[in-house]
């Protein structure tokens, strides 16, 4: 544990937080998503929080919609976690890979691995363990799966279960393959930046499957409840689902 938080006070963290929360209208009127409050404080605190607790000492916001109020929030909150938080500034929607290329020259300043994180997932984060698989494979990507009860509704990741190797990824299967899906955290060597052009581009459906095809991307499956909150709900459902965190293993969406 000293060893991985040694290492992982060098480490980055890239949170993409660039979407315009068009499925939380109208509490994203006001605000961007990652300003929503779930559980009392802004989604985008959860998971700064916890970056900070296991050493992350610099996070990049790839921000593009109201992005001074990000700005406003989140410096407000570096000398309180003691991390150092930079923007980085989309002038067009650059997809889920793009904003990566667009921060390389944060994610180059060494050579340790970075994480990246879709801003509307909420859990137990498990950057401990996922360093610690992440370092032993020793390939350009980790992929945190969850669980879910219907996959058919999904895109799903098919994996070897003992190794954790990412063969290939199914979209909405008809027939049982996996009932594993992308659960939105990662962690990546900094190789997967020379994959990566500056223009808009997918990383579930352009990057990742050429990383499993050059076998360089691995699945880790996470313990306990992935929470996307990407749907506008009632503060009862809200409730509900931060009860659920402490009972069940599985994926939840709001």
């Amino acid at each position: 544990m000293e060893i991985l938080m040694f290492v992982a006070g060098k480490m980055k963290a890239l949170i993409l937080v660039g979407g315009y929360g068009t499925r939380l209208r109208p509490l994203t009127l006001s605000k961007p998503k990652p300003l929503v409050e779930f559980a009392n404080k802004p989604m985008l605190l959860h998971q700064v929080e916890a970056l900070a607790e296991v050493g992350v000492k610099h996070i990049i916001l790839a921000v593009s919609y109201r992005a001074e109020m990000l700005e406003v929030e989140m410096k407000a909150q570096e000398q309180k976690l003691g991390v150092r938080i930079s923007l980085s500034h989309e002038k067009e929607p650059l997809g889920t890979a793009g904003p990566l290329a667009l921060a390389k020259e944060y994610l180059l300043e060494d050579s340790e691995p970075f994480f990246v994180l879709n801003s509307d997932v909420i859990c137990d984060f498990p950057f401990h363990d996922m360093l610690k698989f992440h370092k032993h494979h020793g390939k350009e990507g980790t992929i945190v799966v969850t669980k879910v009860e219907e996959p058919s509704k999904y895109g799903v990741v098919v994996y070897h279960p003992e190794t954790g190797q990412i063969s290939n990824f199914v979209e909405k299967p008809q027939e049982f393959v996996s009932n594993k899906i992308n659960a939105g955290l990662y962690i990546f060597s900094t190789n997967i930046l020379k994959r990566i052009p500056l223009k808009p581009t997918s990383i579930e459906k352009e990057v990742f499957p050429m990383m499993a095809s050059d076998q360089e991307l691995f699945a880790m499956e996470l313990k306990g409840v992935c929470v996307c909150v990407c749907v506008r709900a009632c503060v009862c459902a809200r409730v509900y689902v931060c009860m659920c965190l402490l009972y069940t293993c599985m994926c939840v969406y709001i």
